[in-house]
C-alpha cells in the first residue's frame, strides 16, 4: 500500500502537534493493519503510532508504526518501514520490520531466532556481526539533532569519533543493518514505543543487545541502543554520562474506526 504513494507525488504532507509529519500512506496503512489484526486476533490489544490504543481483554498488545522513517517516505529515499510488535505484559514477544521498496525484512519471536529475506528469496537465519570494537565498525543513527534535543550532542560527537564509519539514514533500517551484520550499533536518542516494540525480539533473537542508554533491556524507555553484544560496553561508556531521557505516554484512548484523510 504504502508503495502506492512512494515517489508517486499523489499526497501532502500535514504536521502533527509534535510537529512530525504524516501522510495519507501513514494513515491508510495504519488503518489496513488494523483491518485486519482484529478480524484474526479479537481479544487482542492494538497501539499505534498514528490512531493510538485501542484495549484488549487477552494481554497480547500489537504495537504498529506504519511508516518508520515518514522524513524519509517523504524525500523519496527508500530506507522507510513498517513495523510491527506483539508485547505480552510488558514484554515484546515477537516484532516484524518490512522495508517495502527495497523489498527486504526481518522478523523475529522469542525463542524462534531471527529471520531475513529479500523479495522471493527463502528466509534465513540472521545474526550480529562480532566486530569487537567500534573502531572497525558502523554506527548509525536517525538525526543528529535529536541528540541536541536531549542535551547529549556530546554523545553523538564521542560515537561518531569512536566509530570506524558513521552514517545517519538509520530509523528501522538501521536496526535492520544490525540485526543482519552490516553494522555494530544503533542508537536513538528519541524514540517510541511502536518504534522499539517490533525491533527488541529481533536484535536479541540475532544474539545482539537492545537497550536503554543505561544499559537496560526496555522499550519504554524513550530511548534505545542496539548492539551487536560485544561493542555494548564500549557504548555504554558514552551514553550512560548523557542526561536521562523521559520516555513519552502513549495515548490511551481507543480509536476503533479511524479514517484516514488525504
Amino acid at each position: 500500500m504504502t508503495l502506492d504513494y512512494f515517489q508517486q507525488g499523489n499526497f501532502e504532507v500535514e504536521r502533527k502537534s509534535d510537529a512530525s509529519p504524516v501522510t495519507i500512506a501513514d494513515l491508510s496503512a495504519e488503518q489496513l493493519l488494523r483491518e485486519r489484526i482484529p478480524a484474526a486476533f479479537p481479544q487482542d490489544g492494538v497501539l499505534g503510532e498514528e490512531f493510538g490504543r485501542l484495549p484488549g481483554s487477552s494481554g497480547f498488545t500489537w504495537i504498529l508504526d506504519p511508516i518508520d522513517g515518514t522524513k524519509s517516505f517523504i524525500s523519496g529515499v527508500p530506507l522507510y518501514g513498517t513495523l510491527v510488535g506483539i508485547e505480552h505484559e510488558g514484554r515484546a514477544l515477537a516484532g516484524f520490520v518490512f522495508m517495502p521498496a527495497l523489498n527486504e525484512g526481518v522478523y523475529a519471536s522469542a525463542g524462534q531466532g531471527a529471520w531475513h529475506f529479500r523479495g522471493d528469496e527463502h528466509p534465513g537465519r540472521c545474526h550480529v556481526s562480532t566486530k569487537s570494537r567500534l573502531a572497525d565498525g558502523l554506527f548509525v543513527t536517525s538525526q543528529i539533532d535529536n541528540f541536541g534535543q536531549r542535551g547529549a550532542l556530546a554523545a553523538f560527537e564521542s560515537l561518531q569519533k569512536a566509530a570506524s564509519i558513521t552514517r545517519t539514514w538509520g530509523d528501522c533500517y538501521g536496526y535492520l543493518l544490525v540485526a543482519t551484520g552490516r553494522a555494530e550499533v544503533m542508537v536513538d536518542p528519541i524514540m517510541n514505543v511502536w518504534d522499539a516494540a517490533a525491533v527488541q525480539p529481533i536484535i536479541e533473537e540475532s544474539r545482539g543487545t537492545f537497550t536503554d542508554w543505561q544499559g537496560n533491556p526496555a522499550i519504554h524507555a524513550g530511548e534505545a541502543i542496539a548492539t551487536n553484544g560485544v561493542v555494548l560496553k564500549e557504548v555504554l561508556a558514552i551514553t550512560r554520562t548523557s542526561p536521562r531521557q523521559v520516555a513519552a505516554p502513549c495515548s490511551q484512548s481507543p480509536l476503533p474506526n479511524p479514517s484516514p484523510q488525504p
